[in-house]
């Protein structure tokens, strides 16, 4: 497979009271804060600090270095806000501080080193200025939260000729992030789709042109946009080049709520692309999908 140059994107470091630098991706980011007063609620998750309300709307804020396994600090007024957006939802992530927004490319961004484990809630690790940066994992960090509810697929959703012409079609789910990827994975399966699945934009490219040489080629690709070293836009591109896999329909599935971001996947030769995660609004995708391919 021919090199792929990756995409720069901007990261916003910050450090928890322990000194872990930690790196997200800017465009989940709403706005930074000095912590309000918050308001405790009984029986709230051990993680949550409480409830701030910022310009007349509620919003959980999390402790984040508790969140992710180590000692929380406990006072909200020691430090600050990182209100993020992503995935449909709203929240504050209480750090110690920000430090800075540098530029990065997610060519230089790699895996989580092989042994991390599953309660490491990052994505990936770079490199700035010498100082290796984590990738917060954050819609790992929401799912332990509040961990998604079964998938339902309502009876009526799709019409029983509609189930009919989605059963057996071949999807490839890409997806970095696991709790994404069981998500999505079983709200395919409901749908009774043939579905295989990666964790990397290289991996989802040997495996469509494994199947194509094979026969039976992938029909609908679901992709991440952010992933490590190759992303969703440079893999829509690298698909395009391809003689072979050209046509591969692609739904580009993503938890950033960006108007910029669905008109660069159009750019890039994405045939459509979803905020996650909503299994009505997926099913809907797919739905469409297909019926273009028919």
């Amino acid at each position: 497979m021919s090199e792929v140059m990756g995409d720069a994107f901007s990261l916003l470091l910050f450090r928890l009271h322990s000194g872990r630098l930690l790196g997200i991706n800017l465009l989940k980011v709403n706005e930074i804060v000095e912590c309000p007063a918050l308001t405790k609620l009984p029986n709230r998750h051990p993680h949550v600090l409480g409830i701030a309300t910022l310009r007349g709307a509620a919003l959980n804020v999390i402790d984040l270095a508790r969140a992710i396994g180590e000692a929380g600090h406990g006072d909200s007024r020691d430090g600050c806000l990182i209100v993020t957006e992503l995935s449909r939802s709203r929240q504050g992530l209480h750090v110690q501080r920000v430090e800075s927004i540098v530029q990065c490319s997610t060519r230089d961004v790699r895996p989580p080193p092989a042994g991390t484990g599953a309660k490491a809630f990052i994505t990936g690790v770079t490199q700035i200025d010498g100082a290796i940066v984590q990738i917060l994992d954050v819609e790992k960090v929401l799912h332990e939260l509040a961990p998604a509810m079964p998938v339902e697929i309502d009876g009526q959703l799709l019409s029983d000729a509609e189930r009919q012409s989605l059963a057996g079609r071949r999807v490839l789910v890409v997806d970095d992030s696991q709790v994404a990827l069981q998500q999505t994975l079983v709200t395919l399966r409901k749908l009774d789709l043939d579905c295989q699945a990666v964790r990397s934009a290289a991996a989802a490219m040997d495996l469509l042109l494994t199947q194509q040489h094979a026969g039976e080629p992938i029909e609908v690709l679901v992709s991440d946009i952010e992933m490590p070293e190759m992303d969703g836009y440079s893999l829509v591109r690298e698909i395009r080049r391809n003689a072979i896999i050209g046509q591969t329909y692609v739904l580009l599935h993503t938890s950033l709520d960006s108007t910029m971001n669905t008109e660069k996947a159009r750019a890039v030769g994405a045939n459509d692309v979803l905020t996650k995660f909503s299994a009505v609004d997926l099913s809907k995708a797919l739905l469409r999908a297909f019926q273009q391919l028919a």
